[in-house]
């Protein structure tokens, strides 16, 4: 298969989560915007309930990630089935992780730093 078949075949599969993505990443922006204008700063931060959060988001995709791509996690038995899931997995955590950071320190109710 070529390079340009390869993305061919990956631009059907993603266009009908392209809103999805959109909407993700418009909340990614959002909350980073936000949060950063109320002195979030990512290494300052702590991180220990947030990283909990998105690993157990991270493994709550074995239950629903099968079900989104009309499988089952029974169906997952080669090597390389195990490899997509955990990239998947790891893709979720990663996700859930920069989304619910910044949403920690907002919630946290800091006062706005002055300028």
């Amino acid at each position: 298969m070529t390079f340009t078949g390869a993305l061919t075949i990956l631009g059907y599969a993603v266009m009908p989560y392209l809103w999805l993505i959109t909407l993700l990443l418009a909340v990614f922006f959002a909350l980073q915007v936000v949060a950063r204008l109320r002195g979030y700063r990512f290494l300052q931060h702590r991180k220990g309930l947030s990283l909990l959060l998105a690993a157990l988001t991270g493994l709550s995709g074995l239950l629903w990630i099968p079900a989104l791509t009309h499988s089952r996690l029974a169906y997952v038995a080669s090597t390389f089935d195990w490899v997509a899931m955990l990239g998947a997995l790891l893709g979720v955590t990663l996700l859930a992780f920069v989304l619910i950071h910044p949403a920690s320190y907002l919630l946290r109710k800091q006062p706005v730093k002055p300028d």
